[in-house]
């Protein structure tokens, strides 16, 4: 936005010339980071709904450090913005704001400040200075002339604000938090946000959670998540990532996608940093985080945490700190999925009630008594034919499109006491895993999906799987031969069939894989079945078994043999020995 752009509409000196809607009152909102502006329009328009009385205006303040991401999430919401520049040409009623580090034009007119996270609970640069202040605190102008009303959560947050700064004493009001009340109402959603997720039934989500700043999880650990990854079963856990927006202000897509690119080859899920943390923190089922307002949601709604950074520049004596002593830490070195284990085992729903209770009052009240205050503000009676909102869940966040094209395959052969066969599959994303030690009945192989981009991983994958669609049955066998003949290294390939996956051998086999009751199965499971079976010397034919994915059990059938035609003698020796295959017959 050009700093001399005019605004006329629905505005300014002339605007009643060229508005619509009349509107009694004006209510400016500054916008000058994303962190704070999503909190405003997730607030705003539930206390001003339906009222044509209020004119709604966007003040872009460029400031900022983090002001990257403002304008086109202004844009993309719909938004009528002005200058802040231009602030001073008008007289609004009201001006809101959830960053408190604004410099407002001299006026008469009521500052309501919004927290954009949890509470006081942390020292962050002073850009005025060198030195640092209290995140949430405004500056001194707006407290001496009595224009600024600070919203609180807790009452302990007023009484650690008037500790801190005498000027607020009388200028805090409690209204509770309206995040935490809408993901409290959310709770009733979260299968259908698992859902969207892409989360499968027995799979647990991991949500990795970090504040900004160089003593931040990310800016500590920015290889947890793959290391997560690297260590968890695919078909058991997802690994989600939410980052603060200033993360993404400051450093761009661009180079956040670049730290994480083997983690998002291997599956995360990387949370929009504009809409979707709260959906995802609902369907986790634990947490890894640091002092940042997001571990601390995470605890208010009954997740276990483990933290795996805690930064200085938490403030002692807040309810965000006491989670640092209330949660159990991440231990450098040890096997993350022990810990994992560990923390929801001993999880219990009252851990970190102390702690919610420090945070949290008036629950499920906060747009009641923020739409009071607010009205109060800007002197109008609310209207009495509307009731206050009461808190809304969240939106189904848009569905997670994330993929694993290269899988390490774990599989494990056993029959259990009426003699049948179970193969236990633990998979794990190529990019990051190591190869697993085999023993007398477990084995391994590396999978590829055939639009695997990586060459070094497709030439030397023990199977092919072609999942992009259907394969008609009179055109398997040309498609076996195909793929065999376009992955020279591969010693089985398999394809989705009209019923079932089709898997062949490069000897010349073909092994049908369907399941009894014609469920989907994937090229990879089925490819699976069958590895598993040749390496543990059973036979491919009219044998049924039970594969397990983590928690799930799929029964499959295998049928064959049955010729593929006549496929390409193209066999490498050093490949089927290191995949320990059985030759061919």
């Amino acid at each position: 936005m050009d700093s001399d752009e005019r605004v006329l509409v629905p505005v300014g000196p002339d605007a009643e010339r060229w508005r619509t809607f009349g509107g009694e009152r004006t209510l400016v909102v500054a916008a000058r980071t994303v962190t704070s502006l999503v909190r405003v329009l997730d607030v705003v328009p539930e206390i001003v709904h339906d009222d044509a009385r209020v004119t709604v205006v966007f003040a872009y303040d460029p400031t900022s450090a983090f002001n990257n991401g403002v304008l086109d999430l202004l844009r993309a919401s719909g938004c009528r913005t002005l200058p802040w520049s231009q602030l001073s040409e008008i007289s609004p009623d009201l001006l809101v704001s959830a960053s408190e580090n604004i410099s407002v034009p001299v006026g008469d007119y009521p500052v309501l400040v919004l927290p954009h996270g949890v509470g006081f609970h942390k020292l962050v640069p002073d850009s005025s200075g060198a030195g640092t202040r209290l995140s949430g605190l405004v500056p001194q102008d707006l407290l001496t002339a009595r224009r600024a009303w600070l919203a609180v959560s807790h009452p302990d947050q007023a009484a650690q604000l008037s500790a801190a700064h005498p000027d607020t004493v009388g200028r805090t009001v409690l209204v509770g938090d309206p995040c935490f009340d809408r993901l409290r109402a959310s709770a009733r959603w979260r299968e259908r946000y698992r859902s969207a997720l892409g989360l499968l039934p027995g799979q647990r989500l991991v949500l990795v959670s970090s504040t900004w700043g160089g003593e931040s999880l990310i800016g500590t650990r920015p290889g947890l998540p793959a290391e997560l990854l690297a260590q968890l079963p695919t078909d058991e856990f997802r690994v989600a990532l939410v980052l603060h927006p200033n993360v993404w202000s400051a450093h761009g897509s661009w180079q956040v996608g670049v730290m994480q690119q083997s983690a998002l080859e291997s599956g995360l899920i990387v949370i929009d940093p504009t809409d979707g943390w709260q959906q995802a923190l609902v369907a986790s089922d634990v947490v890894i985080g640091d002092h940042g307002s997001v571990t601390l949601y995470g605890a208010a709604v009954d997740r276990p945490v483990l933290l795996a950074a805690f930064g200085s520049e938490a403030v002692p004596g807040t309810a965000g700190y006491a989670l640092r002593s209330a949660a159990q830490w991440v231990v450098s070195g040890q096997a993350l999925r022990e810990q994992l284990e560990e923390a929801l085992s001993r999880h219990h729903s009252d851990r970190f009630a102390d702690v919610t209770a420090r945070a949290f009052a008036e629950p499920d009240a906060a747009l009641s008594l923020l739409r009071d205050l607010v009205y109060d503000l800007i002197g109008l009676p609310a209207q009495k034919h509307l009731p206050p909102r009461s808190p809304r869940a969240f939106p189904l966040p848009p569905p997670a499109v994330t993929r694993v094209r290269s899988l390490i395959v774990h599989t494990e052969v056993e029959r259990d006491a009426t003699g049948d066969v179970h193969v236990r599959v633990r998979r794990f994303p190529a990019a990051l895993a190591e190869e697993p030690a085999e023993g007398e009945s477990s084995f391994w192989h590396l999978a590829c999906d055939i639009d695997e981009p990586d060459t070094r991983l497709t030439d030397s994958a023990s199977v092919i799987c072609a999942i992009a669609g259907l394969v008609a049955s009179e055109a398997a066998a040309e498609s076996v031969a195909r793929l065999l003949s376009d992955f020279p290294g591969a010693r089985i390939v398999a394809l989705s069939q009209e019923n079932g996956c089709l898997v062949g051998l490069r000897d010349g086999r073909t092994v049908r894989v369907t399941t009894p009751n014609g469920a989907f199965t994937s090229p990879g499971t089925a490819a699976a079945a069958v590895y598993a079976c040749l390496r543990g010397g059973l036979p491919l034919h009219d044998t049924m078994l039970y594969l397990w994915h983590g928690p799930r059990r799929q029964r499959l059938m295998l049928q064959g043999p049955h010729s593929s035609g006549d496929q390409p003698a193209v066999s490498r020796a050093r490949t089927a020995a290191a995949r320990g295959l059985p030759p061919s017959s």
